[in-house]
């Protein structure tokens, strides 16, 4: 596992990539499946002696399987505080599996699009990663390492409701289908509390850029369904779908706004946006996401036609505190990051001229 982090921190994540359906909006999809083995208590509730067992159980069927053969597997006990830190702001390890050390494992394909969480919540928490908006192509991924598994597993399973989770919220389908989406528009023009609103009442809950308990940064919100129970995979997909086409309408219509009534003053933010980052020599983390922000929705209105998205997401993703250290190789305070944060953004953009 050490190896594929040193790999991965010089690297995009393929999620950021920046291709997919509605790419201008829309960052990636994520699909999330709760599982839990037979006959054995779930971990919240569980004595270590049984989270072990969950672990040796997967740990085996990692062993066995197929499409598990080019990834990693990992005890979360060899996992170091900064590695943690550096699964997390990749999305591919959730905040609260990272702070108890219970008898945990993580799994890791080496393209990042699966990761699968042993003992967190659930005895087996599987998450499919894609950019853009596809849930359909993520659910079909995901749907893969479900099978794989359910040859070895038994899941516990209800006729009547379906499959059984920790969280009662999970019961059914055991499905979470989020989208990562920017909407600096609706949040510029002050409507954004009035679509958060609307489509809460659709059955989707709002959270920020890490997840449930996390800011909203970088006008980065996260999308999520709410609803598991007596309804199905392909209608969750659809649920979700429509919510994110009025969502990314309701953007779409802000952003003209801003172009048609406050265009030189829109301009001037951006502009200003990459002065800052272009030659700033202290930035943190927060600033740079906000910054980022705002030259996406230059590229996006053609105010800039020199940086692409894929530029903007490396940058957004190696300028996190993990990332910067696991990128320099080199543990910091954060006036150190700081200071290394801000020439790594110089350094990107040191390319061009204007």
């Amino acid at each position: 596992m050490t190896s594929l982090l040193n790999e991965m921190a010089k690297q995009t994540s393929s999620w950021l990539s920046g291709d997919g359906d509605e790419n201008m909006v829309v960052i990636s999809t994520r699909i999330r499946m709760a599982r839990n083995i037979a006959g054995y208590k779930y971990p919240t509730a569980a004595d270590k002696e049984t989270n072990e067992k969950i672990v040796g159980h997967f740990s085996a069927v990692h062993e066995k399987s197929d499409c598990m053969k080019d990834g990693a597997f990992v005890r979360d006990t060899d996992l170091s505080q900064l590695d943690k830190d550096f699964l997390v702001e990749r999305h591919l390890m959730s905040p609260n599996f990272m702070h108890d050390n219970n008898s945990r494992a993580l799994y890791l394909s080496r393209n990042e699009q699966i990761s699968i969480m042993i003992n967190e919540e659930d005895h087996i928490r599987m998450q499919s990663l894609v950019p853009g908006l596809n849930p359909e192509k993520a659910l079909q991924t995901i749907s893969q390492y479900d099978a794989e598994i359910g040859k070895y597993l038994e899941f516990d399973y209800d006729a009547d409701f379906g499959f059984l989770t920790s969280c009662p919220t999970n019961v059914g389908t055991g499905l979470r289908t989020s989208v990562l989406i920017h909407l600096p528009g609706l949040v510029i023009t002050k409507e954004i509390d009035r679509v958060i609103a609307k489509i809460t009442k659709m059955g989707v809950a709002v959270r920020g850029f890490y997840g449930e308990g996390t800011d909203v940064l970088g006008n980065l919100f996260q999308v999520s369904n709410q609803k598991t129970l007596g309804i199905s995979e392909k209608e969750t997909l659809e649920s979700l779908t429509t919510v994110c086409r009025y969502i990314i309408e309701e953007e779409a219509h802000s952003r003209q706004l801003l172009v048609d009534e406050a265009f030189e003053q829109i301009r001037d933010k951006i502009w200003r946006s990459y002065g800052i980052l272009k030659y700033a020599h202290v930035l943190t983390s927060e600033e740079v996401m906000n910054l980022l922000s705002a030259l996406r929705l230059g590229i996006a209105i053609g105010v800039i036609d020199f940086i692409d998205i894929p530029l903007i997401n490396e940058i957004l993703l190696f300028s996190q505190p993990a990332h910067l250290q696991k990128y320099y190789m080199e543990e910091m305070d954060q006036d150190r990051r700081d200071f290394i944060r801000a020439q790594m953004v110089r350094e990107k953009f040191a390319a061009f001229k204007i």
